[in-house]
């Protein structure tokens, strides 16, 4: 039984040790793998203008919204909607017959007062006279001169009278207070309006227009730098709500007095010329402030950059075609660039195209494009077609 099992497992193993010779062989014949193909570039220091962005708000350095001071009917409209008006301008009347007529009585009355005092004087003076010579008793002289002083009363209560009711009169004519761009009607002819109530109209000024942002505390020595250099190139661009640069530039014009405890931020009102009228009050959009880091930087695609554990990386290519991994320290990302701060140097050929397929010291071959490297074989599949 032994010497059988014995016969069999010889062939077995003789196999088993040709099997694996030729294996051998195999790889002995096949050799290296081939180099990885990939894309590279040279990192050069470019202009690297860049800009840190805020939301901002458009709002009117002067606003006034315009309600009635007195209750009536709307009997007129004086002015062309979102036109610009100037101040003393007339632009509402309100029905003022009741108020003419109140003040009609009111005047009658300072008359009237005012012929009652001229006889209340007359007959002081008529009894003064008397009383010198003792021609009167002293009782009615003195009731001359206390209705002498009850008519100078009346007097003064009719005219202050009069005052109150020409003060409504007044009111019934609505005039603007300020020189800015009037809004859209918010009451027709005949409508019923009463005093603090009813709002009639706005009126804000919108140029120059305000842009207001709200920076965090960390950054308040910055823009008061900013604010005492008396800024007026590009560095504030408001960015319009459709992505577009407006054309003029901006100015700090109010630093806000005391930060926000709620959210640890400052407003800053920036100041922008608006001939065009093309900021409105309410517009939101952003502030792009240059960074002040903006200069000549050393820029490479950020497409060859690789992140690791919350660290960056790129492959940089150096002798006998070898890649070595270099950690890089990164700055402001530019379109499809990216700002390299350290790690790297001009001059440093990256890879950009390929970096998948990489590890630290492989050999690679530079392709010209994309395409090629796409359609370039990898030492993997290079391997497998020899081993077929």
């Amino acid at each position: 039984m032994n010497r059988r099992l014995l016969k069999l497992s010889i062939p077995v193993v003789l196999l088993v040790f040709l099997t694996a010779c030729g294996g051998d062989k195999k790889q002995a014949q096949q050799g290296p793998p081939p180099p990885t193909a990939v894309g590279v570039v040279v990192a050069s220091e470019g202009t690297a203008t860049y800009y840190d962005e805020y939301p901002a708000t458009v709002t009117p350095l002067n606003q006034v919204e315009i309600y009635p001071q007195i209750t009536g009917y709307i009997t007129g409209v004086f002015f062309t909607e979102g036109q610009v008006v100037t101040k003393g301008q007339k632009l509402y009347e309100i029905d003022k017959q009741q108020y003419q007529a109140n003040y009609d009585e009111a005047v009658a009355n300072v008359n009237v007062a005012l012929a009652n005092l001229n006889r209340a004087q007359k007959d002081a003076d008529r009894y003064n006279t008397l009383a010198k010579e003792d021609a009167i008793a002293r009782q009615v002289v003195d009731n001359a001169e206390a209705a002498l002083e009850s008519a100078k009363m009346q007097v003064a209560a009719a005219r202050a009278n009069v005052s109150r009711v020409s003060t409504n009169l007044n009111y019934s004519t609505i005039k603007a207070p300020l020189t800015g761009t009037i809004g859209i009607s918010q009451v027709k002819l005949g409508a019923a309006v009463s005093p603090g109530q009813t709002l009639l109209n706005t009126i804000s000024s919108d140029d120059p227009i305000a842009v207001d942002i709200s920076v965090d505390e960390t950054e308040i020595a910055r823009f008061v730098r900013f604010q005492n250099r008396k800024i007026t190139d590009s560095t504030f661009v408001f960015v319009l709500p459709d992505g577009t640069p407006y054309q003029a530039s901006g100015k700090i014009g109010i630093i806000d007095r005391a930060i926000d405890p709620q959210t640890g931020t400052l407003k800053v009102r920036l100041f922008f010329a608006n001939k065009q009228k093309m900021l409105k009050s309410g517009m939101n959009g952003n502030i792009r402030v240059l960074n002040s880091e903006s200069g000549q930087r050393l820029l490479i695609p950020y497409k060859a950059v690789t992140e690791q554990m919350s660290e960056y990386f790129v492959y940089v290519v150096g002798d006998s075609s070898k890649v070595s991994q270099r950690k890089v320290s990164l700055g402001n990302r530019i379109g499809a660039n990216i700002v390299v701060k350290d790690g790297i140097r001009a001059g440093d050929k990256i890879v950009t195209e390929g970096i998948q397929k990489l590890r630290e010291g492989a050999v690679v071959k530079v392709v010209g494009d994309s395409a090629a490297v796409a359609k370039a074989p990898t030492a993997s599949s290079s391997t497998t077609g020899q081993t077929r």
